[in-house]
């Protein structure tokens, strides 16, 4: 049985040189990526990503241009998303560690320099070359494996 694939979109957003990520996981910072989730149908990609990152992070944000398409699936499973990121610039709001997400994944949110990425757990592999807009960075990223949650 085939699974249809998931859309999502997610906000790439740099203040000060730093790059603004959630915990992937619920409860969980072992693995990093940027705000956002699932596009809801009869919603266009820019308000499911402002709706996404208002619950997450509580940040308004103005999207701008598109910056990646990652494809990401589980090759021995039915998984499969495909994610497309945007540049985003925060019109109002700050982060706060007593935000809560409606939907209970993200629980935790950090600011982090490009140094400091290089040294955490995140997804997808291409995100600090995209985010700072390397000359190589990549388009579109296709079928990076999924990162399975360990316990």
């Amino acid at each position: 049985m085939t699974r249809p694939i998931r859309l999502a979109v997610r906000a790439l957003i740099l203040a000060d040189d730093k790059l603004l990520l959630v915990n992937a996981y619920r409860g969980s910072g072992e693995l990093w990526c940027a705000p956002g989730g699932g596009a809801d149908p009869h919603s266009s990609l820019h308000d499911n990503l402002i709706r996404e990152v208002m619950e997450e992070t509580g940040l308004t944000v103005a999207v701008g241009d598109m910056a990646l398409v990652n494809e990401f699936h589980d090759p021995d499973g039915t998984f499969h998303q495909v994610d497309i990121y945007f540049r985003c610039d925060i019109v109002a709001g700050q982060t706060s560690a007593s935000h809560v997400d409606p939907e209970g994944v993200v629980t935790q949110h950090i600011w982090v320099t490009r140094d400091e990425l290089a040294k955490l757990r995140v997804k997808p592999d291409s995100l600090a070359a995209v985010a700072w807009q390397d000359a190589d960075a990549p388009g579109y990223d296709p079928l990076e494996p999924i990162v399975k949650l360990t316990t």
